[in-house]
């Protein structure tokens, strides 16, 4: 590769600042920067050749959201559908829509992979390292927003699935979907219980001859009404707009209030949690073991299907799928041997009491595909290497975060973030309210830099708080890779997404930070 360098003055710089990442998070950047900061030149990097994140990156079969639209769409233009859970491509097409109605196409630039981020005090500024047409440009800009999401791109979670080298088979990671792929006819092993399998399962069948779940242990599902939901009274008697920001209000808020019902009220809120997973299951189907998780409701996601899709596949007099909730001993060439096998096919010799189908099953045999839907390999800010002064790389778990935007010790660098128990973009909506609410005080005063800084009476009584308060596999292998919360604010995580958004937006966002000049 050829390195292009343009040599500039220390007070010159390329941009003001430069966004990382197109997705959800980006866009959304972009367009509060248009709007709250209008002098600011920007400019957004994209590593892909097309917008949309990780609707443009996963290819699998009936790829969607797991948290509804009306507030994981953008807050400045409702997400026109009355449908709450939408497929991949459609998010993507109003994506370009909005980006199209707003002009934010001119700060876009694609094929652009960020290498890495250097700071220099005596600059003030950024070197943004990318790489570009077999060519590595170096840009120059005044802030660095990282919009790059929270799983590594190339690398999925390394799923230990023992004898799995030895499968004649096909094997397939749910991130890299082969799009031209044919499944029809095959008998499939879809191995997880999370988001991406539960998608899968209902999927698959449509085409599979035959699709099994293969779950260690279970996760919540709930089926939410999607497809010919009624109109609520907001959206009858008010304008579109008045009824669209009362709707994302309501979901935002609503989500909230079952988390801390979840959190308080432990044994009441698993209760009713399977009192609506038992009622969306097939007559005379058990939940238990297939869907009775062995933890309270948001220790873990909580998994949502539209209209029930999994359940309906569940059902029937032949259902073409279903639960297997087992431990792997080893796969062989042409099947998967279990531990404690218990299936939850309705029909079939073996049939126990509840209908759960053969509780001694220890083999899946004749399997063509299995899909290791195991989980994400979690990666902050998209593993970037970022350095301060010509140091060694930011270990980000030696960092705390700053009001969920920033990390101690490094300026002018911000990152998007969003919650894990309710919608991703007001997270990251809050961190673009603070961005600009900082630029807009350090133009004002005359400044070139902030560096949120843990204070010594801060210190002397700060305790850690985990990055995502999960028990989630693919959370606890990355935990010494996160960065860290404290019990103080401005340290704290966000955890009150309409109070969070509130305060970005009218609240003091320069305590804890430090001010320098050029």
């Amino acid at each position: 590769m050829g390195l292009s360098i343009e040599k500039k003055t220390p007070t010159e710089v390329d941009y003001d600042v430069i966004v990382v990442g197109a997705g959800i998070s980006g866009i959304n950047c972009a367009y509060r920067l248009q709007t709250e900061t209008p002098d600011a030149k920007i400019a957004v990097f994209e590593a892909r050749g097309d917008v949309g994140g990780t609707w443009d990156l996963f290819k699998y079969p009936g790829v969607r959201s797991d948290s509804d639209l009306f507030t994981y769409g953008f807050a400045w233009e409702p997400w026109p559908s009355s449908t709450p859970i939408a497929e991949g491509h459609l998010i993507v097409s109003y994506m370009k829509d909005c980006i199209k109605k707003y002009d934010l196409g001119q700060y876009l630039h694609f094929h652009h992979k960020v290498l890495s981020c250097d700071w220099s005090t005596k600059t003030q500024s950024w070197t943004v390292e990318m790489e570009h047409e077999g060519q590595v440009k170096r840009l120059t800009s005044r802030f660095v927003v990282l919009g790059s999401g929270y799983y590594d791109y190339h690398r999925p979670l390394e799923s230990e699935v023992p004898g799995i080298e030895n499968f004649r088979g096909k094997v397939i990671h749910p991130q890299f979907w082969p799009e031209d792929y044919d499944y029809a006819d095959k008998n499939m092993v879809v191995i997880g219980s999370g988001a991406t399998a539960i998608t899968l399962l209902p999927n698959l069948a449509k085409k599979a001859r035959h699709v099994t779940m293969l779950q260690r242990s279970p996760s919540y599902v709930v089926s939410i009404p999607n497809v010919g939901r009624p109109k609520t009274w907001a959206e009858t008697l008010l304008s579109r707009h008045a009824a669209s920001v009362w709707q994302r209000w309501w979901f935002m808020t609503f989500q909230w209030f079952m988390v801390l019902l979840c959190r308080y009220f432990p044994n009441f809120a698993t209760k009713e949690f399977t009192k609506l997973v038992v009622a969306s299951l097939p007559e005379g189907f058990s939940h238990d073991p297939h869907f009775k998780p062995s933890y309270v409701p948001w220790q873990q996601r909580v998994c949502l299907t539209p209209d029930g899709d999994l359940q309906k596949a569940l059902g029937g007099p032949k259902p073409k799928c279903e639960v297997v909730t087992a431990t792997i001993r080893t796969v062989t060439e042409r099947g998967i041997e279990l531990e404690g096998s218990r299936s939850s096919a309705h029909t079939g010799k073996g049939q126990d009491a509840n209908g759960n189908g053969n509780a001694n099953t220890t083999t899946l045999d004749d399997v063509d595909v299995i899909v290791t839907a195991t989980g994400l390999r979690m990666e902050f800010m998209g593993g970037i290497p970022v350095r301060v002064d010509g140091g060694e790389p930011v270990n980000w778990s030696t960092r705390r975060c700053w009001h969920s935007a920033m990390l101690s010790d490094v300026p002018n660098l911000f990152f998007m973030i969003g919650y894990v128990d309710n919608s991703w973009t007001p997270g990251a909506d809050a961190t673009a309210w603070i961005l600009t609410r900082v630029y807009r005080h350090m133009q004002k005063q005359g400044v070139t830099s902030a560096t949120p800084r843990v204070g010594a009476r801060d210190a002397a009584r700060m305790q850690d708080r985990r990055f995502w308060n999960l028990t989630s596999n693919y959370r606890e292998i990355a935990d010494g890779r996160l960065p860290r919360y404290g019990n103080v604010a401005p340290w704290k995580p966000r955890d009150a997404p309409p109070r969070d958004l509130v305060y970005a937006m009218w609240g003091n966002v320069t305590n804890g930070l430090h001010f320098g000049v050029a």
